[in-house]
């Protein structure tokens, strides 16, 4: 695989403090088993052969849930960076920070500890491939938190405005290189960087690579194996494949249309297949290694599938907290844990932090977690299957009681606070039973109360803010993926918003405003604290450079818009540099 890095006004970064090589994490521990955790991005319960699906091809990952332990019965949240902030800390994701996809709610707080911060500091390396979508900027990168080696893209997915221009899929040239076809639904809000031939963010720097984003991840984490198959290694294998826009090869996508599904569905059944064939390479370099027998291998997915298709019989898919939406496949194999072993006991996206901890010898100081280690269950004699009760909840802004919810135990699920189904006798959630057993709602309203209030109160809803002004990351790039208002989703036509910031030094500053493609006409406006400066746009130019201004320490917002008579509309991104 090839790559080509670069450096322009919005990438020179300094790297200090974020050294890949710093020798005062490594301890000589030696003989712990090495980890590698994979996770794919809105694959649903029901899109693996193994599951019931006779039209999807899986062999891989159906002959891998043969030979590991199954938990049928793991949750995660409906949509993706709630999920990966619990499943990075062990920790439901109102403790930390993080409360949705976009709009400047996916941004983890920087004193959160990861399990790559503790895997780090027991002497592991640890590395991420794919994606991270828990914030682009300093100090909230992968390599802020705890990772030592990260091939990621920016932001929520490849192709979001959060990403870097790359190469366009209107190029009809590109596209005959690669064998693809422009999934025309999407081209409403695609950027120009592309799932073939990706810029991503090697270390903090944008970085040209060649070939399919899913292959280019696995490719990376196969060779950062081999080159420290002598150590122990954490590997956070996260691809961003089958989220949309479905871009992938017609070779993959053509046996899936000549079965006569719908588009739609062809094309995520395609790049699920890629993943397995992705899945069997890299299974087969740790054979070849010798690491196969003391290598954890996790496969999981974020949440459900992100349209209707078939989900083993469950109800709904990505967004929803019927099952459809909260249940992912998870499986597990070791040499010490029993293959095709099947695990009923609720375990969810919390419980993977403290498991690995577990297993790695590295369980102490997890208090603040609020997942439980289940290496237990995963032993050949223990078969215990005790209740507990797990909360799930996703609400774009604040955070509102009993709304966009579910709470789950054993035999019982509430969602919103007001539909109860009993998951024993209607695992397909067909029958809403709460005006037959209002005590069973009541308990778990009130169970829910008692979790909204303690998670609520670790660090309340405020805001997170991106630093400027910290010589880590400077220029910052400000993107629409942190965007906050009312107008803040970028998939909506004419998105418009603004950014909060931390100022984290006096001094000068510059603005450098790239405009989106399109008409250029009109005034662009940039307003930060008491900075209001504008100036008419020129048809050929796609940026502007203001300043550069003082800003004082603190936070601070930043808007910058274009004024088009009684129109007004976002900006591609902003470039703010300390000068």
């Amino acid at each position: 695989m090839k790559r080509r890095t670069f450096l322009s006004a919005a990438t020179s970064i300094s790297l200090a403090g974020v050294s890949c090589g710093e020798d005062r994490f490594r301890k000589n521990k030696t003989n712990r088993p090495n980890v590698i955790l994979i996770m794919t991005d809105d694959q649903g319960f029901g899109d693996l052969g193994c599951h019931g699906n006779e039209l999807i091809s899986t062999p891989a990952l159906d002959r891998f849930a043969a030979e590991s332990t199954e938990f049928t019965r793991f949750y995660v949240n409906p949509v993706c960076a709630p999920t990966r902030a619990s499943l990075m800390t062990g920790r439901y994701h109102f403790r930390t920070g993080v409360l949705g996809t976009m709009s400047g709610e996916a941004l983890i707080a920087p004193d959160e500890i990861t399990i790559a911060h503790r895997l780090r500091e027991g002497g592991y390396r640890t590395a991420i491939f794919g994606k991270w979508h828990l914030g682009d900027n300093c100090p909230r990168r992968p390599v802020d938190m705890g990772f030592e080696e990260a091939v990621v893209h920016n932001g929520g997915g490849l192709s979001q405005p959060s990403c870097p221009p790359g190469v366009g899929y209107h190029d009809p040239e590109h596209q005959r290189k690669h064998g693809y076809t422009l999934y025309t639904p999407f081209e409403h809000w695609i950027s120009s960087n592309n799932y073939f031939d990706p810029v991503l963010m090697h270390n903090g720097v944008e970085t040209q690579y060649e070939g399919y984003c899913t292959d280019i991840f696995f490719g990376e984490a196969a060779r950062y194996i081999e080159a420290h198959r002598d150590e122990p290694f954490f590997v956070y294998l996260a691809a961003n494949a089958p989220h949309a826009p479905e871009i992938v090869s017609e070779a993959y996508l053509e046996p899936y249309r000549a079965m006569g599904l719908d588009e739609k569905t062809a094309r995520g059944y395609a790049m699920i297949t890629n993943i397995d064939n992705n899945f069997r390479q890299l299974m087969e370099r740790l054979e070849t290694l010798g690491l196969a027998d003391n290598t954890v291998v996790i496969f999981m997915s974020d949440n459900g599938p992100q349209y209707s298709r078939y989900t083993a019989g469950l109800r709904g898919w990505k967004s929803h907290f019927t099952e459809g939406g909260i249940r992912s496949p998870v499986f597990i194999r070791w040499r010490d844990f029993p293959a095709g072993k099947k695990v009923d006991h609720l375990a969810a996206h919390i419980d993977i932090a403290p498991t690995i901890l577990d297993i790695c010898g590295i369980g102490a100081g997890t208090g603040d977690m609020d997942g439980d280690s289940v290496l237990p269950l995963l032993s050949e004699s223990d078969s215990s299957n005790p209740d507990r009760t797990l909360f799930f909840q996703g609400n774009r802004g604040i955070p509102e009681r009993h709304r966009q919810c579910a709470v789950v135990t054993r035999r019982y699920k509430l969602i919103d606070g007001s539909a109860l189904f009993d998951l024993s006798a209607d695992p397909g959630e067909k029958e809403d039973i709460a005006a037959a057993h209002p005590e069973v709602v009541a308990a778990l309203r009130g169970k829910y109360e008692a979790w909204f209030d303690d998670v609520s109160s670790t660090r309340g809803f405020d805001p997170q803010r991106i630093w400027v002004g910290d010589s880590r990351e400077n220029p910052v790039t400000l993107t629409p993926q942190d965007w906050r208002g009312e107008r803040s989703r970028f998939v909506q036509k004419e998105p418009l918003g603004h950014w909060l910031l931390d100022v984290r030094e006096d001094g000068k500053y510059s603005a450098e405003i790239h405009l989106p493609e399109g008409e250029r006409i009109g005034m662009l406006h940039l307003a930060i604290g008491e900075v209001s400066l504008q100036t008419d746009l020129a048809a050929e130019r796609p940026a502007y450079r203001f300043g550069p201004f003082e800003l004082p320490s603190g936070p601070a917002r930043l808007d910058a818009w274009i004024e088009r008579g009684e129109r007004t509309f976002g900006v591609a991104r902003v470039i703010v540099t300390q000068v």
